[in-house]
């Protein structure tokens, strides 16, 4: 893949920063493919992104993370901002119509910009979206992700991300006493002690925000992009799987399968090992097809 270039542009309240890969010569014609996560960032998004030397890969730093900024940076930042600042990204480059891969975060995001932009984007892949007011367990989901936002705002980073850790993991429906059990940051090797600061991304800006966002289903339905919904073949019973789901199916879709886990694109990313090839061979196949 030929060298990556950054760019920078501005949007309302922040400045927003994406990486342009260009696709290796002689490779064809296909859509540039649009890469995102939140609050991942670029950085989570290399190892797949290498595999995707056939097309024009482009990633971003979602508003409020690494090198993009907002400017309040302790403020929430909504599945709709993010979807306004994708849409102003794919203007930039040239107003597309792209591919795009969206996972957790990003993949709720995804939902959003092709509600409003739909002729942007040819074909949307929605890895696990955390959207979790459409599952059996919604009222326990959303005041869980609701008590993990208020437990940041009133205990700090370790206590709030334990119980995030706890609940993403979790197989099964989410029990009403999941919001009265403390958890132990140190069990996760998280500190335990509050060191004042509120400007995590996830835990501070995003956790209500996304999970709590109401997808337009007819908007979706009706609209020409191809939306494919993914879960990961080891996520089974998880809330983001279970989430995803409950979207494909009011869609009237099946979920397709990729291989790994929630992060099975992730290729020593963070200290972390999914299955890259396997997973980017999966996308490969949804896109060309």
């Amino acid at each position: 893949m030929s060298e990556m270039k950054t760019y920078t542009l501005e949007a309302p309240g922040a400045v927003i920063t994406y990486d342009v890969r260009q696709a290796e010569s002689g490779t064809g014609d296909k859509p540039t493919l649009l890469i995102i996560g939140s609050p991942m960032d670029a950085s989570g998004f290399v190892s797949l992104a290498e595999r995707f030397s056939d097309r024009t890969v482009v990633t971003y730093d979602p508003r409020g993370t690494a090198r993009s900024t907002k400017a309040d940076p302790a403020s929430e930042s909504t599945p709709d901002q993010h979807a306004d600042d994708l849409h102003r990204v794919i203007d930039a480059l040239g107003g597309g119509p792209v591919d795009l891969f969206g996972s957790s975060g990003g993949a709720v995001n995804a939902l959003a910009v092709v509600s409003k932009h739909p002729e942007q984007i040819l074909t949307v892949v929605v890895h696990e979206p955390p959207a979790v007011r459409y599952g059996a367990d919604a009222e326990q989901a959303l005041a869980a992700t609701t008590n993990i936002h208020e437990t940041y705002e009133r205990a700090g980073f370790g206590p709030a991300m334990a119980k995030f850790i706890a609940l993403v993991s979790m197989k099964g429906e989410i029990p009403a006493a999941f919001v009265d059990q403390p958890m132990d940051p140190a069990i996760f090797g998280l500190p335990t002690e509050d060191d004042g600061t509120r400007g995590d991304p996830l835990l501070g800006q995003n956790v209500v925000s996304c999970t709590h966002y109401e997808v337009d289903f007819d908007a979706l339905r009706t609209a020409s992009t191809r939306v494919v919904i993914a879960i990961g073949v080891e996520s089974a019973g998880e809330l983001a799987c279970r989430s995803a789901e409950a979207i494909a199916a009011k869609l009237g879709t099946d979920p397709v399968v990729f291989p790994s886990n929630h992060a099975g694109f992730l290729g020593g990313e963070f200290g972390q090992q999914g299955d890259p090839d396997g997973f980017a061979a999966k996308l490969h196949q949804v896109l060309d097809n």
